[in-house]
């Protein structure tokens, strides 16, 4: 059943490991005034190093963004500086308390937005593998790259994507229409995948 207008929608912005991309994206959609979760899809939550074939590794469901960032300040606090992960984590830190695995959660949205190819891939297959058909989920893509800078100029571009499907009466309609004029805008087309699924 779609959302209608009366009714605010629910975003998740999902990447790898719910630190840069999925991350700067919440934040804007925040600022922004929408309802919004974010996650990763990855495994573990994995960073770059002071050593370069050993990154750090941390659980999901385990390790807060605090943690992380006393982990890594306490290693290399340059290092982490130089290369953006100090300002990432302190981002993080006012957002929420830990990365998110979006396989270990509940669904709580109505649409979600990847970063990823390959995470779009995994949340999908994600989505299939859990059954039913009572609500209705759309995800979409956006390629981007994983850095700060190409996450800064996405993170706004998914504002105005999922704006234009909140003022959506009838996304499931619409949104063939939705994603052309983004591409006209944006200079991007989404991929975009309706999936199925019962409430928990």
């Amino acid at each position: 059943r779609p959302a209608k207008m009366s009714e605010p929608k629910r975003f998740a912005m999902v990447c790898a490991a719910n630190m840069n991309r999925s991350m700067e994206a919440h934040k804007v959609l925040l600022e922004g005034g929408l309802s919004v979760t974010s996650y990763g899809v990855g495994s573990r939550v994995k960073l770059p190093s002071a050593h370069r074939d050993n990154p750090n590794v941390f659980e999901f469901g385990q390790t807060t963004y605090e943690q992380i960032y006393e982990t890594l300040l306490a290693e290399d606090p340059a290092l982490y500086e130089k290369n953006g992960l100090k300002q990432m984590l302190e981002r993080n830190m006012k957002i929420k308390p830990a990365p998110q695995r979006w396989q270990d959660s509940q669904i709580t949205c109505d649409v979600v937005v990847c970063f990823e190819e390959r995470v779009f891939d995994t949340v999908v297959a994600d989505v299939k593998s859990r059954g039913g058909s009572d609500e209705t989920l759309l995800v979409i893509n956006l390629d981007v790259l994983d850095s700060l800078d190409s996450a800064a100029i996405a993170a706004p571009q998914a504002l105005r994507l999922c704006e234009m499907i909140e003022k959506s009466e009838d996304w499931e309609c619409e949104c063939d229409d939705i994603f052309e004029l983004f591409q006209k805008q944006e200079g991007r087309k989404p991929l975009y995948s309706v999936c199925f699924y019962d409430a928990e």
